[in-house]
């Protein structure tokens, strides 16, 4: 019960904003299931790999996902991790946490302004063109260009960085990223996210699989219960405010915050 009841907050979670699975799934199966971190870093990628592929596949029927810039946030990323991995190897876990926790409160302080009516309303009239990813009015899709391209391979380096330092997924950077370099709809963007998050999991997954990962029933019930979570965040998620789903993703990354102070 415990194992299903923490899925399914993950999956709503990932499913609501396109962030907040790996970070909150592992300390949630340490606390809940009495995991070791080295136990639950594999049983979170997995549910978090599934609930996003879900995720993503509705996305991807409704047209919302940017699936030409997830391929190249998830390869510009899978580039990027071991890179981070060997700078974790070098730079005291404690700062890292303390660093990538302040990141955390400046963009949940960033996406909580941003979703208050006088920066909405300044947001709509400024209406810029000047963006690095912009949509195109005919297609709804982006308008590649060498500037395009460079700024989304960027924030997929950036992602797979974080992701190799930190071992955390890389929704954190890519949501606020393309929200602040796009002109795409917060559910477009979360959408893309969940594609790519599902991408790099499942190469991560493989590897795992590889080295003799074993899951048992309570394991197996928390990545079922993300994934329904998962269908259930998707299901909300048209029906919320672009507004609304800026400040829950404020809230997330302020708990994200905690926990990454918590374990420094």
């Amino acid at each position: 019960m415990i194992a299903t009841l923490l899925g399914l907050c993950i999956g709503i979670s990932l499913g609501l904003t396109g962030a907040g699975g790996g970070i909150l799934a592992v300390p949630a199966l340490m606390f809940g299931l009495g995991m070791t971190l080295a136990q639950a870093a594999p049983v979170a990628l997995i549910a978090v790999g599934a609930a996003a592929a879900v995720g993503a596949a509705e996305g991807l029927r409704r047209g919302l996902v940017r699936y030409k810039a997830a391929l190249l946030m998830a390869v510009a990323g899978g580039l990027a991790a071991p890179v981070g991995l060997r700078l974790a190897h070098q730079v005291p876990p404690a700062w890292l946490n303390w660093g990538f926790a302040a990141v955390m409160l400046l963009v949940a302080a960033r996406m909580f302004r941003q979703s208050l009516p006088r920066a909405a309303g300044a947001g709509h009239t400024s209406a810029p063109t000047g963006k690095a990813c912009r949509l195109s009015p005919e297609t709804g899709r982006f308008v590649w260009t060498r500037r395009a391209a460079t700024t989304l391979g960027s924030i997929g380096a950036a992602s797979g960085l974080c992701t190799g330092m930190l071992g955390v997924g890389g929704g954190f950077i890519i949501v606020p990223a393309l929200a602040h370099f796009s002109d795409a709809r917060m559910h477009s963007i979360v959408s893309t996210s969940l594609m790519v998050i599902a991408l790099v999991s499942a190469a991560t997954v493989v590897s795992a699989a590889a080295h003799g990962l074993s899951i048992s029933g309570a394991q197996w019930a928390f990545v079922a219960a993300a994934v329904a979570g998962m269908a259930a965040g998707r299901v909300l998620a048209p029906r919320v405010p672009q507004t609304a789903l800026q400040r829950v993703f404020a809230a997330v990354c302020a708990v994200v915050a905690a926990v990454l102070m918590w374990r420094a």
